[in-house]
């Protein structure tokens, strides 16, 4: 049995709620992160044995387990009271890097924060968030980790009657733009500070006081999202509880990779106004970081105007922040050196890929084939021969890098038909599919010529694409 400790509850009792989860009678072992267990100092087999699976649901005599309270804007509504719903902290585990981990609970069952819901979590969705996490990770994205799912033998009334899961994640915490929402709707200073000083202690130790704090907020947020940007990944939903302290993706429920280029892509079945298009989620970072500011105001100063006038500045810098950093990582994916036309060849491409409907992460691919020498696979998806051929000789002059290009471009994303497969028989008791999906994603750069399909974009048979919540 791990040492667990319990340290955000000592330290924040008022925003942790004991709680425990729904028994789980017949709990089965449906993946296991071996790689993770072992960089948490877990050991595999035990995790795989009786009691580790009943760690994993959260059914054990050693863990005392809290539902996190937070607020939260959803969808631009403010609600004064989230929480975990269907999620537990188990407690906190010390990584081989020396840093402490969140060990969570994602499905584990209704607590008092549930707004409606059952609280449980269906195979598709605990695994996708595995899936999804796990690419994440492999692309370099700072994000949450999946430790495991488990079946529980539950069924779960959604749309149909489906197979119950619960997923143990990992994180660098579980604080949240929310979390301090919540505590300033308190009108507790003292909760707000202590809050604020966990959030220094955990994630940002190097900071000098709360505004630095907000800074380095700003900027581990602005280099993510940046991040997300360059390989197409749409969040789905980016509401100020979805928007964690510490720079990590959290919460995989509707996202997915974009395919087709088109800043307008919107996947999640209740995005009915594109709030959370694939390009809006830089402005919508924005927006989330001023909600953030508005949480820490009485840290910044004890007069609200001068608070103000403190959290405007320090929110000033988050586009130029983000747009060097998206910049930077553009001029990777094209090979090419910091040069003044830059921002135009990149502004032309994307105008080009989105105007003949190209597929955006094979394209890099082809792209650097180009840079090699052969320019024939980038010009046979560009329906625009005239468009691409122009960009290319504005390009290949500036002696693009294919090995820098192939470090950052990757072969390999979850694309959706293939997780839908995966996921579907995973549902019906096959989990093969899902572990060769998982296999391939988790090595994106590295091409193989078996895994050829992985690549292709989805069929045309595959229709328009919707995700959803699982909840």
């Amino acid at each position: 049995m791990p040492l667990l400790s319990d340290h955000f509850a000592r330290a924040l009792p008022e925003m942790a709620l004991s709680w425990q989860a729904e028994p789980v009678q017949e709990p089965r072992l449906l993946v296991l992160n071996e790689v993770l267990a072992g960089e948490l100092g877990l050991d595999p087999a035990w995790l795989r044995g009786p009691e580790g699976v009943r760690l994993l649901v959260g059914d054990h005599a050693g863990v005392r387990p809290v539902a996190q309270a937070y607020a939260g804007h959803q969808f631009g509504h403010y609600s004064p009271r989230l929480g975990d719903g269907r999620a537990l902290l188990l407690g906190e585990l010390v990584h081989a890097d020396g840093g402490v981990r969140d060990l969570h609970l994602k499905g584990s069952g209704r607590t008092t924060f549930s707004r409606g819901g059952d609280g449980f979590a269906a195979v598709g969705p605990m695994l996708r968030e595995y899936l999804v996490s796990e690419a994440m990770h492999a692309l370099g994205i700072p994000t949450t980790r999946a430790l495991g799912v488990v079946g529980t033998g539950r069924a779960v009334v959604r749309e149909s009657l489906l197979p119950g899961a619960v997923l143990a994640r990992v994180a660098a915490s579980h604080l949240r733009v929310g979390s301090f929402q919540y505590a300033r709707a308190t009108d507790d200073v003292d909760l707000l500070r202590r809050l604020a000083d966990h959030a220094i202690e955990r994630h940002y130790p190097g900071v000098e006081g709360y505004r630095g704090l907000f800074e380095a907020v700003i900027e581990a947020q602005a280099s993510l999202v940046a991040r997300w940007m360059l390989v197409g990944f749409v969040h789905g939903v980016m509401n100020t509880d979805n928007m964690t302290i510490s720079g990590e993706t959290i919460d995989y429920g509707p996202c997915a990779f974009m395919e087709a280029f088109d800043p307008g892509t919107v996947y999640s079945s209740i995005d009915h106004g594109g709030r959370y298009a694939f390009g809006n989620q830089p402005p919508i970072a924005e927006w989330n970081l001023a909600r953030l500011a508005e949480g820490m105001l009485p840290l910044f100063d004890a007069d609200q105007d001068k608070a103000i006038e403190l959290a405007l500045e320090s929110l000033g810098g988050f586009r130029s922040s983000y747009n060097g950093h998206w910049l930077k990582g553009m001029r990777a994916k094209l090979g090419i050196p910091d040069v003044p036309e830059a921002p135009a060849l990149i502004d032309d491409l994307l105008a080009l890929l989105h105007k003949n409907h190209v597929d955006y992460t094979s394209f890099y691919r082809h792209l650097s084939a180009a840079a090699r020498g052969n320019t024939e696979p980038a010009r046979e998806v560009v329906l625009d021969l005239a468009g691409i051929d122009a960009w290319l000789a504005r390009w290949l002059p500036l002696g693009p890098d294919a090995d820098v290009m192939d470090a950052v471009n990757p072969l390999y994303i979850p694309r959706n038909h293939l997780v839908e497969e995966a996921l579907a028989a995973a549902t019906a008791g096959d989990l093969a599919p899902f572990t060769e999906l998982l296999s391939v994603v988790t090595h994106p750069y590295v091409e193989d010529p078996a895994h050829a399909h992985y690549a292709s974009p989805a069929p045309q048979d595959f229709g328009e694409y919707q995700t959803f919540c699982g909840t």
